[in-house]
């Protein structure tokens, strides 16, 4: 039986070991720490939340029941958030419990929430974004593939409207829609010529639409 010298026995460990030690190693540079990949996702979920694309930017614009509201209150993760109007017209938010919503601007409900805060934070700085508009609707009733009610966007018209209705039927009478809105307690009707519009024609038919409208295609 041959006999291995010391020597040669250390070198025989260099070459099968050491190799098998540096691969782990590398492999667990590479791998990151449980901590160091949660924090990671963490921050990515929290700058997703943040990066809200506003529905209006219309300052002028009067929040109402059912919009969607983000609330951002700089370097105060606990608070910023995400929150629907209540039927009642309030939001809930942590320290303030409700807060009325309903019939201010997003620059006003800033406004109070911020006041509000400074009970509790020294210098509040509060930004609030509407994210998705329910309160103001319009409707479309008759011969349109999807009758029903709509969320109404800022500057709409009777063409965009119509639009999303999914088309006409066979039996559109499209020279005779009309829109329903109440003026001064009375209802108006508004004549709309849907072939002269789109040729470019009666332009002053496709008026802006308000919230309530009605359209009817006959």
């Amino acid at each position: 039986m041959k006999k291995w010298g010391i020597g040669t026995a250390i070198l025989i460990f260099s070459f099968s070991v050491l190799p098998l030690l540096a691969q782990k190693a590398s492999s667990e540079k590479a791998k990151p720490s449980h901590a160091a990949a949660s924090s990671s996702a963490n921050k990515n979920s929290q700058e997703q939340e943040s990066e809200q694309t506003a529905a209006t930017t219309d300052p002028a614009y009067v929040i109402g029941a059912e919009d969607v509201l983000n609330v951002s209150v700089w370097k105060e993760p606990e608070i910023t958030r995400t929150v629907p109007v209540r039927p009642d017209g309030k939001i809930s938010l942590p320290l303030l419990n409700d807060v009325q919503a309903a019939g201010l601007t997003p620059m006003q409900l800033s406004s109070v929430i911020t006041t509000r805060l400074k009970k509790y934070l020294a210098d509040p700085q509060v930004t609030v974004i509407v994210t998705q508009i329910n309160s103001q609707r319009y409707y479309i009733m008759g011969e349109v593939s999807r009758a029903g009610a709509y969320p109404l966007l800022p500057n709409m018209t009777i063409l965009q409207a119509l639009s999303g209705a999914g088309g006409f039927t066979p039996f559109a009478k499209l020279t005779d829609i009309y829109v329903l809105r109440m003026v001064d307690g009375r209802q108006v009707k508004l004549p709309f010529n849907y072939k002269d519009v789109i040729k470019g024609e009666h332009a002053d038919e496709n008026v802006v639409l308000k919230p309530g409208d009605t359209i009817i295609v006959p």
